[in-house]
C-alpha cells in the first residue's frame, strides 16, 4: 500500500522463507522493518546513505518519525497522520491513516475512499474482481511468481474467521 500523490508512506508484506514475515514501513525517509514472529524491528533514516547505497549508521532522534515499544507490540507513527501497530503475541498489524490520506493511497488495502465500488483497482487504474489478479497486480517482487495449481480444499477456522470478518454483509470491516 502507497500514498501515491504524496509519498507520504509504503507498507510492503514480505512472504520470506519458511513462513516468515516482514513488514516494510516507510515514513519521512525512515524505514522501520518489522519482524512479528521475532518480536524485534530494525529502523534507519535512509537520507543519511551514502552513494554506494550502505546506511551509515546514524541516530534516529531528528527523525519526525514516533517509535514506542513494548514486550508484545510496536508502535510508529508520525506527524502526517500514519501510524503502524503491531502486536507480536498475536501476529497482527494494523495500519492506520488520517482522513487526508483519504482517496490518495492505494495497493491491497483499497483506495481508502470510503467508496466499496472501485476498492479492487489494480496499479494500472483499471478494475478486477478476482482475487489473485488483484492480488498479484500489486506485488513488488516478481520473481517469487509461480503459478501453483488450486486443489479446493475445507474451510479452516481460520478462513471461516475471515469470511465471517470481510464477507458477510453485517460486518464493518467487509
Amino acid at each position: 500500500a502507497k500514498d501515491f500523490v504524496h509519498s507520504a508512506f509504503t507498507v510492503i508484506l514480505n512472504e520470506e522463507t519458511r513462513n516468515s514475515r516482514s513488514l516494510y514501513v516507510e515514513m519521512n525517509q525512515t524505514v522501520i522493518t518489522i519482524y512479528p514472529r521475532l518480536k524485534t524491528s530494525k529502523m534507519y533514516n535512509f537520507s543519511f546513505t551514502e552513494e554506494n547505497c550502505q546506511v551509515l549508521d546514524q541516530s534516529l532522534e531528528n527523525s519526525t518519525m514516533n517509535s514506542r515499544q513494548g514486550t508484545n507490540k510496536i508502535e510508529v507513527s508520525d506527524q502526517k497522520g500514519i501510524s503502524v501497530s503491531c502486536d507480536f503475541q498475536y501476529d497482527f498489524c494494523t495500519v492506520t491513516l488520517a482522513g487526508w490520506h483519504h482517496g490518495i493511497s492505494a495497493g491491497l488495502f483499497g483506495t481508502n475512499d470510503n467508496e466499496a465500488g472501485n476498492e479492487w483497482m489494480v496499479p494500472n487504474g483499471s478494475f478486477t474482481d478476482n482475487v489473485l489478479e488483484f492480488t498479484q497486480s500489486w506485488q513488488v517482487n516478481k520473481c517469487s511468481l509461480v503459478p501453483k495449481k488450486e486443489k479446493p480444499c475445507p474451510m479452516t477456522a481460520k478462513q471461516n474467521i475471515c469470511k465471517v470478518f470481510f464477507e458477510e454483509p453485517h460486518s464493518l470491516l467487509r
